[in-house]
């Protein structure tokens, strides 16, 4: 199974960019802040466990800042080791903050993409604050 987990994209104004998402249906799943207690993103949830994470920084680049997409699989290693046997250069897989098994890749245009794999305390799931060190 392989679907769209999530797409990131940078905001300058979170407040704004989550009002704008919520008229189209999207609600908060969780939150990230950093050590000093600033809020620097959020996860935004469609109907199912499809998300759209907004991150905060100074200032975005270019047109709609997308930072990467990623894919939701129920066979990371599989994914991994198949890309790894076509030639291409995954990252090895990581626990990530929100507990999320995660590994990273680009294609071959260079667009980073997220292969994610969901266990029982995945946050996209259970919700709640996900804490990491990022200051914009």
């Amino acid at each position: 199974m392989l679907k769209l987990a999530h797409v990131c994209i940078e905001s300058a104004d979170l407040e704004a960019t989550e009002r704008f998402y919520s008229c189209l249906g999207l609600r908060r799943q969780f939150t990230f802040h950093n050590p000093q207690g600033l809020l620097i993103g959020y996860y935004l949830r469609f109907d199912d466990q499809t998300f759209l994470e907004v991150v905060r920084v100074r200032q975005v680049r270019g047109e709609g800042g997308v930072r990467h997409f990623a894919l939701e699989t129920d066979d990371l290693d599989g994914l991994r080791a198949k890309l790894l046997g076509a030639g291409f250069a995954p990252e090895a897989k990581r626990l990530g903050e929100d507990h999320t098994w995660v590994v990273a890749c680009r294609d071959p245009n260079g667009v980073m993409i997220e292969l994610q794999q969901y266990g029982p305390r995945s946050m996209q799931r259970e919700g709640g604050v996900c804490l990491i060190d990022y200051t914009p």
